[in-house]
């Protein structure tokens, strides 16, 4: 059992926190029908305290008819029966708080569910209704309204439609699923109705809110046709944006809440205009997680990162993986160990063995940058991205690129906690939602619980190191000589990080102690290839 952790309220913690992403259908089923809910996070608590975690980011367990994973939100003040009720949340986050763990919830502003109240009376009322403008319902185009309003883009598959029609004629707009209805950002009743959501959760006590997709919500009120390149974007980063989360950011500061946005913009400096002191505190940097295991673009994605947050005062966010993403030692085990949606593919060539090291040195290289950390759930278990039966598959990325894209339920599946448990642990009954390959017990937290040498063991140790040790976290980052293929760099009070990509191994520079190593050192002390080191100088 873990130490309760002290609850000293801190107002700056997330500039320095860990922060473990929750996928609660796939973390543990307390209920034994084959699906993860909140008691099984709840029986878990002293696991994530015990790995010395700050903070649970939990993807959206609100009611849903999880047609995307639960960001297809029917109603935001629902728990979905299948993980719990609200006051079951309630438990949950007071439970959390008491063993020093804060907990971070998901809002879905772009869209809700079709299944949504509001959606289903647009439907209901008709053209030209009240109802309907909360959406974006237009007539077609052509002789009898027979094409889309426009040739957007969907965010699920470039070819597939963002408009579905109706049976009275109309068209509605979704860039993701036809079940992901897009809301109208300009009418007031919406920008209400999420600032209430907020209210309802930071009552419960919540210290935080992850925003998806924080780019998309405001839409070009014409409705244009796309053109690539056009300023500004119809549908991307448009600046009515940044007056919504100026009246979020108030909301939050009277709970003394935090906000972390999915940004995904190439323009840093537009990308930094979201980090203002009185919008959101943190985003999510994904320019880190889609960069290849190579020294020079990981180097450089560092100090890009770090310059564009630097002029409004933000720290950065490091992260390997999520819930959308490749499993990091599955994409580092590749010939190209960048990630793109768009290059995702079944059968992909992959060296487990290669990309576990690389896994390995890679945690120890985010953990030391500043900033934040995000680990999503499984990562510090070493699981790979596993290969999904056709007929199992549910993600709607599959279906709407016509079944060239995998998905993502690969990195989904519920993970393995007893090693000679039915279903690895995950549930006692039924058979988990998604499919646990025949070797899943091998990466069992209770077997590497156990094992010095296992990536739970690393995980821990490094979390132990960061929460302990001087120079970890928010602060600042020098980059120190090194040779080709090394990155090097000191932190605060002696913390230096060295990371070898070259084939030969690479001599550490001078320190008095050896923090932590993501491998063994050769017999002369030297890094091998794709190992990193905290060393104390």
């Amino acid at each position: 059992m873990a130490a309760t952790r002290p609850t000293t309220p801190d107002a700056d913690w997330w500039r320095s926190a860990v922060i473990y992403q929750v996928y609660v259908r796939s973390f543990a089923d307390g209920d034994g029908d084959g699906t993860g809910d909140l008691a099984g996070v709840r029986a878990k608590l002293p696991y994530l305290a015990e790995l010395g975690v700050d903070a649970l980011w939990f993807n959206p367990w609100y009611l849903s008819p999880m047609v995307d994973g639960g960001y297809d939100v029917a109603d935001y003040r629902v728990i979905d029966p299948a993980f719990g009720t609200v006051a079951e949340a309630e438990k949950l986050i007071a439970e959390a708080r008491a063993l020093g763990l804060r907990t971070i919830v998901d809002i879905v502003p772009n869209h809700v569910s079709d299944q949504h109240v509001w959606f289903r009376a647009a439907l209901a009322a008709g053209p030209g209704s009240p109802e309907r403008e909360l959406f974006h319902f237009r007539p077609g185009r052509g002789a009898h309204g027979e094409l889309p309003p426009n040739d957007w883009p969907s965010q699920f598959a470039a070819s597939a439609s963002t408009w579905t029609r109706v049976a009275d004629g109309e068209w509605y707009l979704h860039l993701f699923a036809p079940e992901q209805p897009d809301l109208n950002w300009a009418h007031p009743a919406v920008r209400q109705e999420h600032e209430d959501v907020l209210r309802f959760w930071l009552e419960r006590g919540v210290a935080g809110v992850r925003i998806d997709s924080a780019a998309l919500p405001a839409k070009d009120p014409a409705l244009p046709d796309f053109v690539e390149g056009r300023d500004p974007h119809p549908f991307l980063d448009r600046d009515e944006l940044h007056d919504i989360y100026r009246s979020w950011r108030a909301v939050a500061d009277e709970y003394g809440a935090v906000f972390v946005g999915e940004v995904w913009l190439p323009d840093s400096e537009r990308f930094a205009r979201y980090l203002r002191p009185d919008e959101l505190h943190t985003a999510f940097n994904l320019s880190f997680l889609s960069c290849p295991w190579d020294a020079a673009p990981l180097r450089t994605s560092i100090t890009e990162t770090l310059a564009e947050h630097a002029p409004v005062g933000a720290p950065a966010t490091w992260v390997l993986c999520n819930h959308d993403v490749t499993r990091t030692v599955t994409r580092y085990g590749r010939a190209d160990t960048g990630f793109d949606f768009a290059t995702k593919a079944f059968g992909t060539p992959t060296d487990l063995g290669l990309g576990t090291r690389r896994a390995r040195a890679a945690a120890l290289l985010s953990l030391a940058l500043p900033g934040s950390v995000y680990v999503y759930q499984g990562e510090e278990l070493g699981l790979p991205e596993c290969a999904i039966p056709p007929a199992r598959i549910q993600d709607p990325m599959h279906f709407r690129s016509g079944g060239g894209d995998p998905g993502r339920d690969g990195c989904r599946v519920p993970l393995p906690w007893v090693a000679g448990a039915p279903h690895a642990g995950f549930g006692s009954v039924a058979e988990p939602w998604l499919p646990q390959p025949v070797d899943w017990a091998a990466y069992a937290a209770d077997r590497q619980s156990g094992d010095p040498a296992s990536m739970l063991a690393l995980y821990r140790a490094a979390l132990r190191i960061r929460r302990a040790g001087p120079g970890f976290g928010d602060g600042p980052l020098t980059w120190l000589p090194a040779p080709d293929g090394v990155l090097s760099f000191a932190r605060g009070d002696g913390l230096v990080c060295v990371v070898n990509f070259a084939a030969a191994p690479c001599a550490p520079p001078a320190h008095t102690s050896l923090l932590l190593a993501s491998g063994p050192l050769d017999d002369e002390g030297r890094l091998p290839q794709d190992t990193a080191a905290w060393l104390r100088v």
